[in-house]
């Protein structure tokens, strides 16, 4: 934090500071943060999870880690259009289902603000899985080691670790007070921006606690003397999480109390905090996270304790976490597309019309595996079942249209999600909203970052009365138009930039081509000059220094051309 961090007191843990704040009684997380409208935990059918992720596809993946126990996590969504995350366990992992059952329902009661709470499990055959709150935000190790626009603000670190300490000790009080391998990816902010701790790590899977998978230059240190987990474990690695937060980097445990006793607290602060926190400030939380690391467990403070700390640090309370984070907040409106307007206003005759214009190039990339031998006859006569669906969609028949799609569908030859998604409209326009948003929904699990699907999810729950879940579908489908409109145009930029350059015909620093490309593309115009820059470098066999120049364009711009 620049010249303000060498003023900063090093943390000395004597007796003032142990009496600075006092044990308070609970601070009733009960009273205000118990969540009232989750469903209760249930079990859920491996089939009914596989059809909320489209099949467990690559497309849903969120995070994949683990080498002792290797497990993914997938973003799905429910019939009752709920969004969730599933946790896929490696068949391994727990070879005890009744232990897993048990673990999943205990820790499936707990309802707080301030978790990411377990809705349900799986648990067939092999096959273990947990289902808990979808987070759309990303996770604390994210937005504080790899941010990309903006560094988390000094005030929203401080409401991080509040609301970590806090979520830990409603825990506690239900007695789930081990929480395993926590660390910056355990937390994960929700569609406002609010942080929350991850109910997954409240998950054991050995009775005797042996469950800690961290690099072991942050693994507490009885961990490693006796390779079990307990409560002050829980504070050793809050103290690395408070550390994390100062210094902006994940500084193992042992080399920050070296800068600490060595005074040497302006290499352990964030520079991006520079002006953000008074040096009272950071030396308090220097001083917490030194006492949650101390060596022997009874010299760490409780969970009461630090609650209590953070509390009076708190800064810009009444701003919302989405303004502190510079996140989109989830009720924002992004801009309609042609297609998004239609649907918003549920115009059937427009969405009529655009489907039919795109016909089928959404359907490249589906995988339809079929054999010579499969070309009989009958496979003949299927096709010619969809063709007369075709023009019967088009000729606005559209109870015709559903007989030839089923036709078609029930063969089960060749899977399409646009003959699913002109079936859904077909449905609509025939007063079926329900069958129209099955078919929404399946043309979602056969192509999952399809926003057509979206959209007409989002028309038919708006029919049946549905508007929260219609909103919400309505602003995914949104998302993924722009998301793909974006990747089409810097594959297009891209191309154009290569061709430009391995012709050897550009002319340094021009701005000639920027005419043909659409002014949403203009963005990009750092990114091609430090390709032409690069370029004229490499042609002057100034090889090593081009690489760093292009490195220096790469990172300013956020976008790698090579």
């Amino acid at each position: 934090m620049g010249s303000q961090c060498t003023k900063l007191t090093p943390c000395c843990l004597d007796s003032q500071f142990k009496a600075a704040v006092v044990e308070v009684p609970s601070v009733g997380n009960e009273e205000k943060s118990e969540v009232n409208d989750l469903p209760t935990f249930r079990e859920f059918t491996f089939e009914q999870l596989k059809n909320a992720t489209s099949g467990f596809a690559v497309e849903n993946i969120v995070s994949e880690h683990g080498e002792k126990a290797p497990n993914v996590v997938y973003k799905g969504k429910l019939e009752n259009q709920r969004r969730i995350a599933v946790k896929r366990f490696n068949r391994m992992a727990w070879p005890d289902a009744r232990q897993f059952l048990e673990e999943a329902r205990s820790v499936g009661q707990l309802r707080n603000n301030r978790l990411v709470n377990l809705l349900g499990c799986c648990c067939e055959g092999d096959e273990r899985l947990l289902v808990a709150e979808f987070m759309p935000n990303e996770t604390l190790a994210k937005h504080l080691f790899h941010w990309e626009t903006q560094p988390i603000k000094w005030a929203m670190r401080l409401r991080v670790v509040l609301h970590l300490a806090e979520a830990l000790e409603y825990c506690t009080s239900k007695g789930r007070a081990l929480y395993h391998d926590l660390n910056a990816y355990r937390i994960l902010f929700d569609e406002d921006g609010n942080p929350k701790l991850s109910s997954f790590g409240l998950m054991k899977n050995s009775r005797d606690g042996k469950s800690y998978s961290t690099n072991l230059a942050f693994t507490p240190p009885e961990y490693l003397r006796t390779g079990r987990v307990t409560p002050e474990s829980v504070i050793y690695s809050f103290g690395t999480l408070l550390l994390d937060h100062l210094s902006g980097k994940h500084i193992p445990p042992s080399h920050a109390l070296d800068l600490i006793r060595d005074r040497n607290l302006q290499m352990l602060t964030d520079s991006c905090l520079e002006g953000q926190f008074s040096n009272d400030d950071g030396t308090e939380l220097v001083r917490l996270a030194s006492r949650c690391l101390q060596y022997e467990l009874r010299e760490r403070p409780s969970l009461k304790f630090l609650v209590a700390a953070l509390t009076p640090l708190q800064k810009e309370t009444d701003v919302p976490s989405h303004i502190l984070m510079g996140i989109p907040h989830s009720a924002s409106s992004s801009p309609l597309s042609p297609f998004g307007e239609a649907c918003s206003r549920k115009d059937l005759t427009a969405i009529h019309e655009i489907l039919d214009n795109v016909g089928y190039k959404d359907d490249q990339g589906v995988a339809n595996e079929l054999s010579f031998q499969m070309w009989t006859d009958e496979m003949q006569e299927t096709l010619n079942t969809k063709k007369k669906g075709d023009a019967s969609f088009k000729q606005k028949d559209f109870r015709v249209a559903i007989e030839c799609y089923t036709q078609f569908i029930d063969v089960g030859t060749m899977v399409s999600p646009t003959v699913f998604a002109r079936r859904s409209l077909s449905y609509l326009m025939s007063d079926m909203p329900q069958e129209g948003l099955s078919d929404a929904m399946q043309a979602q699990v056969i192509s999952p970052v399809w926003h057509v699907a979206s959209y007409l999810q989002a028309v038919a729950l708006a029919t049946l009365g549905m508007e929260n879940e219609a909103h919400a579908a309505l602003k995914e489908g949104t998302n993924l138009e722009a998301k793909k409109n974006a990747d089409s145009g810097q594959k297009a930029v891209k191309a154009l930039v290569n061709s430009i350059l391995l012709s050897k015909k550009a002319t340094l620093f021009s701005d000639e081509f920027f005419m043909t490309i659409s002014w949403e593309l203009r963005c990009l115009k750092i990114c091609f000059l430090g390709r032409l820059w690069h370029f004229f470098l490499v042609e002057r066999n100034r090889h090593r220094f081009a690489k760093h120049e292009l490195r220096k364009f790469a990172s300013n711009s956020g976008e790698y051309l090579i």
